[in-house]
């Protein structure tokens, strides 16, 4: 190894080491939960499991091997129990509102861990877990514009040597697949050795001469690995089980103690259910008032759909500042859409093919990768390459991408590392329909027909995520469901069945982030009255915008009526 490349190695460790002996030892008595926080997250950092959603996306050390061996899944448990033990020795109560609810924050974190480890248990029913683990892991790397730095080729070489490692540890901890599960493993490695040859390819010539060198026998040998563990999965699909739910018990507890949604699952499906309803007579309304006038067309090539795109960018931010819906703060960086490298490309189906850049690159642009125009593009590219904005007000601004970049700069550092996807899409989701009521899309009627489909995905999903959890759909049935009832194309359809399959809660998380947003917000409204400021109002909840949303509901009010402080 390079004399820098040494270095660069012992740096990471030495950023984790000390927290994880620090955490070995007995904790003092002048515990505390600011004490609590530093040593879990960066004990999470090391072993947060990868996901192909781009919300839960966090910076990890460089340099590190993981694993999912037995004795790394045992040490996990361990220390989240002594976590958990020093969490409940602490009492916030007497402390001010802010403290409760990063108490609660802690909680919910902790009991987000307990969820993957115990409840739903990927590591041990799902085989696409360890795609997440593998090839997920190594795409991130790729994320981010070129140039390919040294630190940074270095990392993507070594997450691929990860590989083989992890899918050996794969084929011991799997002792109750899921056979749908795996055959979604099966048939997203269907192409993979193709796949990996075009990330060789283009990927060797923008990495350091030295590094461009050791890409090839790393790819390969992680192409052999994920060969082989497509056939040992082949090999064994006869003998697993069908069933894929997680059961009504384990996601009830995910709704109380991880998302700490106000509701049940049945009664969440059927707000959604009215949902859906209102938004397909919405829909319907649009597109009937709309009759006369064309169909959107597609954009001509991609450098047009790229150059109005970070127009509409500038544009969306323009029209928050002028209609006083939310503070865009001066040096805010872009929401821009560049070319798909075939690289990118290639790996597309192991991750949301964005960046959103992250707490150590504030000042960097958010790139969203794009493909070209065209009839056979999926659902929401296909929606893009007509009108980017129904997807630019969720993905960058007003959505994900300024929500996450102003909960980076919460000015409480347990705040800028919880995640909640409740919360994320649930703000998503809610900007779609604020965006369309404040009259950003009145200049072209055929969008807002969008933003109502849309809409009515949205609710659907709550239908296929509850039944996916408690076992009242199958994979295919969710799948054959949305392709019908969204409208939406099956390959999207599938896709969107198999993340909800194997990432219980996920898709529930639009609706019911959204209708407590809007709960929250009348709330708000009835209380103050003529005072209300919504401006104020969107500010709070995006810059703690990965804050559950009953927590800040919590603290607004409680702000609100204490007089502390004027927050409308």
């Amino acid at each position: 190894m390079k004399p820098f490349l040494a270095l660069l190695t012992a740096l990471c460790l030495s950023l984790t080491c000390p927290a994880r002996d620090a955490f070995d030892k007995s904790r003092p008595d002048s515990d505390s939960l600011d004490k609590l926080a530093t040593d879990f997250w960066t004990w999470r950092a090391i072993y947060q499991p990868f996901s192909n959603d781009d919300i839960p996306r966090i910076e990890r050390p460089w340099g590190l091997r993981r694993s999912w061996s037995a004795q790394s899944v045992a040490r996990q448990k361990a220390d989240l129990a002594a976590f958990e033990a020093r969490w409940k020795k602490l009492d916030p109560a007497a402390g001010p509102i802010s403290q409760q609810v990063d108490y609660q924050l802690i909680g919910s974190a902790l009991a987000r861990v307990h969820w993957e480890l115990d409840l739903n248990r990927r590591w041990q029913r799902d085989p696409t877990f360890y795609l997440d683990q593998t090839l997920t892991a190594a795409a991130e790397t790729l994320l981010p514009p070129t140039p390919f730095d040294e630190v940074r080729g270095h990392e993507l070489i070594s997450r691929l040597e990860n590989i083989p490692p992890i899918l050996e540890q794969a084929k011991a901890n799997l002792r109750q697949p899921a056979a749908p599960f795996a055959r979604l493993a099966i048939d997203s490695l269907a192409n993979i050795r193709a796949e990996l040859q075009v990330v060789a390819h283009d990927v060797a010539p923008l990495l350091p001469p030295d590094q461009g060198k050791e890409l090839a026998p790393a790819i390969a040998n992680a192409t052999r690995a994920l060969e082989s563990y497509r056939a040992w999965l082949e090999q064994h699909l006869a003998a697993m089980r069908q069933q894929t739910a997680v059961g009504r018990e384990a996601y009830v507890h995910f709704f109380q103690n991880v998302a700490l949604y106000p509701f049940t699952p049945e009664q969440l499906l059927e707000l959604a259910r009215n949902e859906w309803a209102r938004s397909v007579a919405f829909e319907q309304m649009e597109h009937d008032r709309n009759r006369a006038l064309p169909e959107l067309k597609m954009f001509a090539t991609l450098d047009d759909q790229v150059r109005r795109t970070n127009e509409m960018e500038i544009r969306v931010r323009q029209f928050l500042t002028a209609q006083s819906i939310l503070t865009v703060p001066a040096d805010f960086p872009h929401y821009t859409v560049r070319a798909q490298p075939a690289y990118l490309a290639a790996l597309g189906d192991f991750g949301e093919l964005d960046d959103f850049t992250g707490p150590s690159r504030l000042t960097q642009d958010c790139v969203r990768w794009t493909p070209p125009p065209s009839d056979h593009l999926g659902y929401f590219a296909s929606s893009n390459a007509r009108d980017p904005r129904p997807d630019l007000v969720h993905e960058g601004v007003p959505g994900h991408y300024m929500q996450l970049w102003l909960s980076w700069r919460n000015s409480d550092p347990i705040r800028r590392h919880y995640y909640d996807s409740g919360a994320n899409e649930g703000l998503g989701f809610y900007a779609e329909e604020m965006m369309l009521h404040a009259g950003l899309f009145d200049d072209s009627p055929r969008t807002r027909e969008i933003i109502y489909n849309y809409m009515r995905l949205r609710a659907l999903r709550v239908a296929v995520d509850v039944k996916l959890a408690v076992g009242e759909f199958t994979l295919d049935q969710a799948a054959s469901f949305l392709a019908k009832m969204a409208p939406m194309d099956a390959k999207t359809a599938h896709s969107e069945a198999a993340m909800f399959a194997t990432t219980p809660g996920q898709a529930i998380s639009y609706q019911a982030g959204k209708l407590q947003i809007t709960k929250f917000l009348a709330d708000a409204r009835l209380e103050a009255g003529s005072k209300f400021d919504i401006k104020a109002f969107n500010d709070f909840v995006w810059t703690n915008g990965n804050v559950p949303l009953e927590l800040q509901r919590r603290e607004w009010f409680w702000i609100a009526r204490s007089g502390d402080r004027v927050i409308w």
